[in-house]
């Protein structure tokens, strides 16, 4: 699962600007400051300006550990941003700090001409510890061909294995044995064994467990080679789909599943599953990742975002969320205090969450409801589900990971219970929309409630494994926040 440039945009609000020119970006990396107007295109206002690869302003990031504990000057920054409406956007999970800026950087520049001109923008790039999988293409910052061929992509590249090392630290010996297997591919079933200890010693699950104690994803607790075969006829599928989608077949229909085939790449035998080894060791992540951006939102966004309302009453805030970013914007919902009206919108781009969280009762088990049930009463405008058929990345791999979780039906059965809200929309939620992009540009947006928007024909570039689910610099999404947030033209 992927996310994501270098855009030198317009100044603050409605106006136009120039480019940033080097003598300012200087300025700015060096603190000094820099008068707002005067043509530079960077708007500063008390001491908050655009950071070098920014080209909107003014602009913070607001950045936060593991545990959700803010940076305090990043916090103390955005409090100083003077804006009638604060963008916020939380990356998702495949990122380093690097590549969040150049998204920020990205997304964020038609916002300028895009709004009215009482509407003075501010802008929040949310940074969170993730990791980013260097060999997973990025639309529009990765070169092409940056990914290998299926089968050809075991091996750990340097700057994947870096940033295992900061995401899993004092575990070297551990990452080092693994990037070892992940290389030779042995035709071994005790490789395989010992890559499963490995990877569940990297999440600290006992090597006993079962699915159903202390919550543990099946990934940890069943037999390896059936986790990896799984994951390697997943990849198989991701790759038929993306190369039937560029061929012009409709997105969403199925493609026939290569149950325990051989990877014609890597031959026959056992070696075949060493690319879906690879995938378990990224599913890992995956797997503290999610939990890591539920406590991000919940205890470190959400509460600095109230402490900001309370100090600024009349200040709009529009959350927006990328992929597992999607999680955190909306787990900040759940420390906005009842009754309060300063979140105007929340817009999910390919949220890496279930399609059944906003929902008061689940239809598979009705004692209970969504992990956000009913929060987006807490929105004083729409929560806004952008979702696209080629996003193989929710498409295949999110339902497969997230039915590893002990269901009796097995690995491979998907259905409707384990869907992403990126890859299909908000489920369960009675009156909510399901409407295309076109018909939204042209009509805008419900003022209030859920709405499921088809993104589908503007995100839709991308290779394998996650297809297009980190395309989504579009213009085209900037007007939908904008229509979301009601801060048009």
């Amino acid at each position: 699962m992927a996310d994501i440039g270098m855009v030198v945009g317009s100044g603050e609000g409605g106006g136009s600007g120039g480019t940033v020119t080097a003598g300012v970006a200087a300025g700015v990396a060096a603190g000094v400051g820099v008068a707002a107007g005067g043509g530079t295109g960077v708007a500063v206002e008390s001491g908050v300006a655009a950071r070098p690869g920014v080209g909107v302003g003014p602009y913070a990031e607001l950045t936060f550990d593991a545990d959700g504990d803010v940076e305090r000057s990043t916090r103390e920054a955005v409090a100083r941003i003077e804006a009638t409406d604060l963008l916020v956007f939380a990356h998702g999970w495949n990122s380093d700090r690097s590549t969040s800026t150049r998204l920020y950087d990205r997304f964020f520049a038609p916002f300028p001409n895009l709004v009215g001109s009482g509407v003075r923008l501010g802008y929040v790039g949310v940074v969170w510890p993730s990791i980013r999988f260097s060999d997973e293409p990025i639309p529009d910052f990765d070169p092409p061909g940056a990914l290998a061929e299926p089968g050809l992509g075991t091996v750990l590249d340097p700057a994947t294995r870096r940033a295992l090392g900061e995401f899993w630290p004092d575990r070297d010996a551990e990452l080092d044995r693994i990037a070892e297997l992940l290389e030779e591919r042995p035709d071994s079933a005790a490789a395989f064994v010992e890559f499963g200890a490995l990877v569940r010693e990297l999440v600290g699950v006992d090597a006993v467990a079962t699915p159903a104690a202390l919550d543990v994803p099946a990934m940890f607790a069943r037999d390896v080679l059936e986790v990896c075969r799984a994951f390697t006829d997943a990849l198989a599928e991701a790759d038929a789909t993306l190369r039937r989608d560029a061929d012009g077949v409709e997105a969403g229909g199925g493609a026939e599943r290569v149950v325990g085939g051989a990877n014609p790449i890597l031959g026959g035998g056992l070696r075949a599953l060493w690319s879906g080894a690879k995938e378990v060791l990224r599913q890992a992540t995956y797997y503290q990742m999610k939990k890591r951006a539920g406590v991000v939102g919940e205890h470190g966004l959400g509460p600095v975002l109230a402490e900001l309302a309370h100090r600024r009453p009349a200040l709009r805030i529009h959350l927006i969320g990328h992929s597992f970013g999607a999680r955190v914007a909306a787990f900040s919902l759940r420390a906005v205090p009842d009754g309060s009206r300063y979140v105007k919108s929340l817009t999910l781009l390919q949220g890496a969450f279930s399609h059944y969280a906003f929902t008061d009762r689940l239809p598979h088990d009705g004692d209970r409801g969504g992990a956000l049930r009913g929060l987006q009463r807490r929105v004083d405008g729409p929560v806004v589900a952008c979702h696209s058929p080629y996003d193989t990345s929710l498409r295949l791999f999110y339902p497969l990971a997230s039915r590893m979780a002990g269901d009796s039906a097995g690995l491979l059965g998907f259905d409707e219970r384990w869907g992403a809200i990126g890859h299909d929309g908000v489920r369960a939620v009675p009156d909510t929309p399901r409407l295309s992009l076109d018909t939204v540009l042209r009509g805008g947006l419900p003022g209030a409630g859920c709405v499921s928007v088809d993104a589908g024909s503007v995100v839709r570039r991308g290779g394998a494994p996650s297809g297009a689910h980190s395309d989504i610099c579009h213009e085209e999404l900037a007007r939908v926040v904008v229509a979301a947030g009601r801060m048009g033209r």
